[in-house]
């Protein structure tokens, strides 16, 4: 019993998205955006699924891996691992609202977890991976709120459980988790968990996709 006990909880941290510590090769692209260039925040767990998911969308100029919502100044992927911090594992999308609004992110953001989950997604708990929208003004609030009615009068039965936060400070992940999916795609974690969910998002919204996604 013991020795199985054991073999779940190792099996756990191998496909979880806390069990990376080794840093492997280092992303070193340095995206600058235009002026015309917006910025939105979203937290649905680990924050190599999200940067993935959003990168697919057409618009999307980049995304980048980070922390917010705590109160903790400087958190660092360790740090934030504790819970302690406040903070959730947070992914910046860089967009051109020109090409994507706003409200089609915030469709995106629900169309690619499950708001409904408290605290984690699986196979990650923990408050760090819990679901929070950001929004900058009360424009974007509105879209999120009217959202979340919608969702739950449709789909979610009144059981969406994601924080609305007004938008305060974006710290960057260390630099060895951007492009993490793409950089480490025989990762276990993202073989078992990062790619799937990002199929699983192509396959739901196609019309979403840059070109270079649809295959």
């Amino acid at each position: 019993m013991i020795k199985s006990v054991f073999t779940f909880s190792a099996l756990l941290l191998l496909f979880s998205c806390l069990s990376f510590t080794k840093k492997e090769e280092v992303a070193k692209s340095i995206y600058l955006p235009s002026q015309e260039t917006k910025v939105a925040y979203f937290a649905s767990g680990c924050f190599w699924c999200v940067e993935a998911i959003f990168e697919s969308v057409n618009g999307v100029e980049e995304a980048v891996s980070g922390y917010a919502g705590g109160h903790t100044k400087n958190p660092t992927y360790k740090s934030t691992g504790t819970g302690k911090t406040g903070h959730a594992e947070t992914v910046a999308v860089y967009y051109n609202p020109k090409v994507v609004s706003f409200k089609t992110l915030v469709k995106v953001y629900y169309g690619s977890h499950n708001p409904t989950t408290v605290n984690g997604q699986n196979p990650d708990y923990g408050s760090q991976y819990r679901s929070i929208a950001f929004y900058s003004n009360n424009e974007e609030k509105e879209i999120i709120d009217n959202m979340i009615v919608k969702l739950n009068k449709e789909v979610y039965d009144g059981k969406i459980a994601t924080e609305v936060t007004k938008f305060s400070k974006f710290y960057k992940a260390e630099d060895y988790h951007q492009n993490f999916e793409k950089r480490n795609p025989n990762q276990g974690y993202v073989k078992a968990v990062s790619i799937p969910r990002l199929n699983a998002f192509k396959k739901k919204f196609p019309e979403l996709l840059k070109p270079s996604e649809k295959h």
